[in-house]
């Protein structure tokens, strides 16, 4: 089982246990990180941990450690858990107290749990392509906080599982949002095409890599919302998450995108994206 933190503590997960009256448990009042490990090194940590502290804020909890605190406690259970390719899951919740809807006083803490889990990189799903299906998009209005408030996500991505697919393309009425759980590109005449970072959509951690990648390597980019119908027109469609890294879309609903392979600025953006890996972690 290995070793998990609770509340800024290591110790053996089979003992990281909560109160059932966790906010967490019973309000899914909390919110929530995974951050990629390659090579035992947190990819992307400054900003996974500051989209952590944005989104804890942005529904009213006060972390109890610093940052710096959170990095240095997380890398120690990397080593403790000998973690080398895999994921570390992270969340704070509101705290323990009588269950009522309102908040609790100013005396309940926080409860924060961390753990690892191995993970290979998608390599086969990275080069063949996955297949998707269209879902419309029935989540709150606050997309950009990463809760724990995930049953609209889940409930699309049982239909993408059901339907013997990797992920849903959700949609608000015409208009392409993104997936249950990631972001959504479509590439254009050469120019790709994502939906703005704002309330409907969480904006992604590696979303902002590959804006990042193409503005340095003259990729041309719009933020802007795009259409089920320019879905449909994309010459390539392809997604992107922490656990995903750039994923080619070959089919959705059944239908081929394109030619139904991988396509060139796709395949552009993988090798970036893995040499951005390699820079901060080492070779893979």
């Amino acid at each position: 089982m290995g070793f998990a933190i609770l509340n800024g503590e290591i110790i053996e997960r089979s003992n990281a246990m909560v109160d059932v009256e966790d906010r967490g448990y019973q309000f899914g009042d909390g919110v929530y990180e995974v951050i990629r490990v390659y090579n035992g090194k947190m990819f992307t940590v400054e900003e996974h941990l500051n989209r952590f502290e944005r989104s804890s804020k942005n529904i009213g909890i006060t972390l109890p450690f610093a940052k710096e605190q959170v990095k240095e406690q997380l890398e120690n259970l990397i080593k403790k858990n000998n973690l080398q390719l895999g994921i570390i899951y992270m969340q704070v919740t509101r705290g323990t107290a009588p269950r009522n809807h309102t908040f609790p006083s100013g005396d309940v803490k926080p409860t924060v749990v961390a753990y690892t889990k191995e993970l290979s990189r998608p390599t086969e799903n990275m080069q063949t392509g996955v297949k998707t299906i269209l879902v419309e998009d029935i989540r709150w209005l606050r997309c950009d906080i990463k809760s724990l408030n995930l049953l609209g996500n889940i409930l699309a991505k049982q239909q993408a599982a059901e339907a013997g697919c990797f992920e849903s393309i959700q949609h608000r009425g015409e208009d392409v949002t993104e997936g249950s759980s990631s972001n959504i590109f479509i590439v254009k005449n050469g120019v790709i095409h994502t939906h703005p970072s704002n309330n409907l959509i969480l904006k992604g951690i590696t979303k902002d890599v590959i804006l990042d990648l193409c503005s340095k390597n003259g990729i041309a980019v719009e933020e802007r919302v795009f259409t089920k119908e320019d879905l449909n027109n994309a010459d390539e469609v392809f997604l992107s998450s922490t656990t995903a890294e750039v994923m080619p879309i070959v089919k959705i609903d059944g239908r081929k995108v394109k030619n139904g392979s991988p396509e060139t600025v796709t395949r552009r953006l993988q090798a970036l994206f893995t040499e951005e890996i390699e820079n901060q972690c080492g070779k893979l």
